[in-house]
């Protein structure tokens, strides 16, 4: 390694390796890394996977690939033997902005199993300039700015596949950049990401400040445009229809090339529908395959027998539903494609509940990928459970046999052997690498589970990941956490079903504890991360309330002594990878049926950290894995809360009228929060926790906060804590996105 990035560092900038900086040197990191990947042969089969998705969230991608190639530590023993540290060259790389949360995380870790996995499979999606947004925070107040990542030392790949995409008033031509996916010990597939040529970055002054209508120049400046008007809709039906018309465009010159008839196109094809959002490219196929002189019905049938549908949430908002009106201002070829599948399911079923086109004029998207497509999965047990007896029961009795779940997971590489390379040595040294490939070999770990030694490594590794983070923190927020305390995170997408707004609230009833004179044992670290969609307006008001919250703490010299709270600005995956590792307690709060399953969860739980949270999502895998003894479970079931749904019985100020509820609630606007904060921020949330608190804070607070207490006791329990620590990361094998894709394959795909 050291004889090729030193021929390189001659051949770039004629000088000896030692003589370069760290920004030199992440450009010849760079270099030798395309170089290796590009001798890595292409993954290829005669079935292929093409994963549309409108979210990747790949990260940083030169250590991961590096740990792919097997390079890692040759590369940073190098650096080390010049005086540098690798980590300081990881920091100058840019994020990719191409993704906001767990569905794009989701998919990255999808198409990095795919790959290690030497299974054909190309990801499809869109090349956002500025993503999605950087978060910055003014005034106590969430901002949003552009976020330019694409410089030229990115990853992308220009190509020269272009194609041409028509809409009604506009024809955009599409061209294509790539970003090779590298397996663990095993070949390349391809990310493939489309752009328009004619896209205009100087239109954009912010997040929320372009001109939505000049398609041509703005189409893929933003990941999830803000959609609080007619042309932000709009502008969202633009990007989704670009993406999976020039993603067919690709398919059918892939598969003509290879010489496969497109009447064939399901036994070398499977398109996964990554969410509802690039189901447009079931009317487009059959519209395209028309177009090649096949029959509707027969077109249909391909069509069928070819696209695989993941649902990732029941919640309506993110179940998208597109006035025709819109699609034919956009684009009016699918339309007659699209009442003509509706006559269809008419003709055979009455159930208004599985049309297509409801008596509003409005398209569901979610109703054209389940009856047009040959698969329907959810994402994790109770996630399905909840599709197939609740929410999509009457397309369930009508495809039985459709419906199938496939638990999300992680990739390792990526969440434990570059973000917590300690832990990762030493759980080599104890039980050996077979957990690299094989992640359930982690379950070796519990053969240690009562040996002290092994406790206080753990612990000792935890301790250093806190030091870390509580540098770093300072650095990027100027806040000086408690390096001794306990660190209690939640990190996730600003959202009322995710419950920050009752983390929120713990941290009021902690902060009127310790005014009244009750100290808790150690000093607390409660640390958020995530942003809130710009027109989401009682997120941001959340966030207000954490930031005003923060500034309230630090301000007092007897509150701050025991408690600290940091809202971190611009929460991403370079973040996730420092806070993860010294995370004591994972706060996986959401109101129970509303999560589909979570993957910060399983995160934390291979990096050491105890679950508190509500029987949602994939908490009850973990909870089954680990069992209640090393969880924190509270709160009411799924079934509670669907019923209390179903009968709208549910009355926040039932709760609120409680006086121990009252005081924390009130606190919200008492003088102490509006001296710092907005009046009109802190008022609004107060009301809306009130009257309405539609993911019902109210409902769990005391149950939350009473088992959040007994987890700060149970933390004193030192070796019983790293017992737990331990029973954790041996039980997160089963979260691995490698098994996850080996069942998508076994079970759907069939690639070969």
């Amino acid at each position: 390694m050291k004889k090729l990035l030193t021929q390189l560092a001659k051949e770039q900038f004629n000088k000896d390796l030692i003589q370069c900086n760290n920004a030199e040197l992440f450009v010849l990191c760079l270099a030798l890394t395309k170089r290796e990947i590009e001798n890595k042969k292409r993954i290829t089969g005669n079935r292929k996977l093409y994963y549309f998705s409108a979210e990747f969230l790949i990260g940083k991608l030169l250590s991961n690939n590096l740990i792919n190639l097997g390079l890692y530590h040759d590369i940073k023993n190098e650096l080390a033997s010049i005086g540098k540290n690798i980590s300081d060259i990881e920091e100058l790389e840019n994020e990719p902005s191409l993704g906001n949360g767990g569905l794009g995380r989701l998919a990255a870790c999808f198409l990095d199993s795919i790959a290690t996995l030497g299974l054909p499979g190309d990801g499809i999606g869109l090349n956002y300039h500025f993503g999605l947004f950087k978060q910055q925070f003014n005034d106590l107040k969430q901002t949003e700015e552009k976020n330019a990542w694409i410089t030229p030392q990115s990853w992308l790949e220009k190509t020269t596949f272009e194609c041409d995409v028509t809409f009604k008033n506009h024809q955009l031509n599409a061209c294509l950049y790539d970003i090779s996916v590298v397996g663990y010990q095993n070949g390349v597939n391809k990310l493939h990401l489309f752009d328009v040529k004619t896209i205009d970055e100087s239109i954009a002054k912010s997040a929320s400040s372009f001109d939505k209508t000049a398609i041509e120049k703005n189409l893929t400046l933003y990941l999830y445009p803000d959609d609080s008007d007619r042309e932000g809709h709009l502008l969202r039906i633009y990007q989704q229809y670009f993406m999976v018309s020039a993603g067919v465009s690709y398919i059918f010159d892939e598969e003509i090339k290879k010489g496969h008839s497109l009447r064939k196109l399901h036994e070398h094809v499977v398109i996964q529908i990554n969410d509802t959002h690039p189901t447009m490219v079931i009317p487009e196929l059959i519209r395209r395959l028309q177009l090649e002189g096949i029959s509707f019905d027969e077109a249909i049938d391909i069509v069928t027998k070819t696209c695989a549908y993941t649902n990732h949430t029941i919640l309506a908002e993110a179940l998208e539903k597109w006035p025709l009106t819109y699609l034919e201002e956009c684009v009016p070829q699918l339309v007659p494609i699209i009442n003509q599948l509706d006559e269809l399911i008419k003709q055979k079923f009455s159930n208004k509940k599985v049309h297509i086109i409801d008596e509003f004029k409005r398209v569901h998207m979610a109703n054209i990928a389940i009856h047009f497509s040959f698969s329907t999965n959810g994402v994790a047990k109770l996630h399905t459970d909840i599709l197939i007896n609740e929410e999509l029961h009457d397309f369930y009795e009508i495809y039985p046999e459709r419906f199938n779940n496939k638990t999300n997971g992680i990739t390792f590489r990526r969440w434990l052997q570059f973000t917590n390379q300690p832990l990762t040595a030493y759980l080599e040294s104890k039980i050996g690498n077979d957990f690299y490939k094989n992640a359930t070999a982690l379950e070796k770990l519990l053969d240690y589970q009562d040996d002290s030694e092994t406790q206080e490594v753990i612990l000792e590794i935890k301790q250093r990941s806190k030091q870390h983070l509580v540098d770093y923190i300072l650095e990027k927020e100027n806040i000086l956490l408690h390096r001794d305390g306990i660190f209690d995170i939640q990190i996730k997408r600003l959202h009322e079903y995710k419950r920050q707004q009752m983390n929120a609230l713990y941290v009021i009833y902690k902060y009127l504890m310790i005014k009244k004179g009750h100290y808790p044992k150690r000093p607390i670290n409660i640390i958020f991360g995530g942003k809130a969609a710009p027109a989401y307006t009682i997120a941001k008001d959340i966030i207000h309330l954490l930031l005003t919250l923060s500034r309230l703490i630090e301000n007092d010299p007897i509150v701050s002594q025991h408690l600290k709270l940091v809202m971190v600005e611009n929460y991403n995956v370079t973040y996730a990878e420092k806070l993860i590792p010294a995370c004591d307690v994972s706060e996986q709060i959401s109101l129970a049926s509303k999560e589909a399953s979570g993957t910060g969860n399983m995160k934390f739980m291979l990096n050491g950290a105890v679950t508190l949270g509500t029987l949602d999502g994939a908490n009850v895998e973990i909870s089954e894995l680990v069992s209640s003894e090393n969880i924190f479970i509270f709160g009411k079931s799924s079934q509670e809360v669907i019923e209390l749904y179903d009968k709208h019985s549910y009355r926040s100020r039932e709760y609120y009228e409680k006086p121990e509820i009252k005081e924390i609630v009130d606190f919200i606007v008492s003088d102490e929060l509006l001296s710092i904060g907005s009046h009109e921020n802190l008022s609004r949330l107060h009301h809306e926790l009130i009257n309405k608190d539609w993911f019902m804070t109210l409902l769990d607070i005391e149950d939350y906060i009473n088992t959040k207490e007994k987890v700060f006791e149970m933390y004193e329990d030192r070796k019983k804590w790293s017992k737990m620590m331990i029973v954790n990361i041996a039980k997160a094998g089963m979260f691995s996105s490698d098994r996850t894709i080996k069942q998508y394959n076994d079970e759907i795909w069939k690639l070969k």
